[in-house]
């Protein structure tokens, strides 16, 4: 799991110059700032982790992701949290969908206790 965060973060940071390290290890630890180029890391980051295409939540990728990711202890509280937002993006058009992706982001750190990003 941390092999593959550490693959997504060295993908997505360099595209979003204005994302440093510490910004990338605050969204990692919850605190998620409300800016298009955060949100647009947030974005690539949900892409590659396959829970969100065009600014539209995955549910069913996610669930699968979560069956191959997570340690087993991780997965009942994943699995609840990602069905809690399957409305998390509905209504959301703007900003490359970046902001869709801020929402969702927002909704797992919200409906899941054990918040793990990269």
């Amino acid at each position: 799991m941390q092999a593959a965060g550490k693959l997504m973060r060295d993908v997505c940071l360099p595209k979003y110059p204005k994302v440093t390290e510490d910004i990338a290890n605050d969204i990692k630890n919850g605190q998620l700032p409300n800016n298009k180029d955060a949100n647009c890391y947030v974005n690539c980051i949900l892409e590659m982790m396959q829970a969100i295409k065009k600014g539209k939540y995955q549910l069913e990728s996610t669930l699968k992701q979560v069956e191959i990711l997570m340690p087993e202890s991780y997965k009942a509280e994943y699995r609840a949290g990602a069905q809690a937002c399957k409305d998390a993006t509905n209504g959301i058009k703007n900003s490359g969908n970046c902001d869709a992706a801020h929402a969702l982001l927002t909704c797992f750190k919200n409906n899941i206790k054990i918040f793990v990003f990269p």
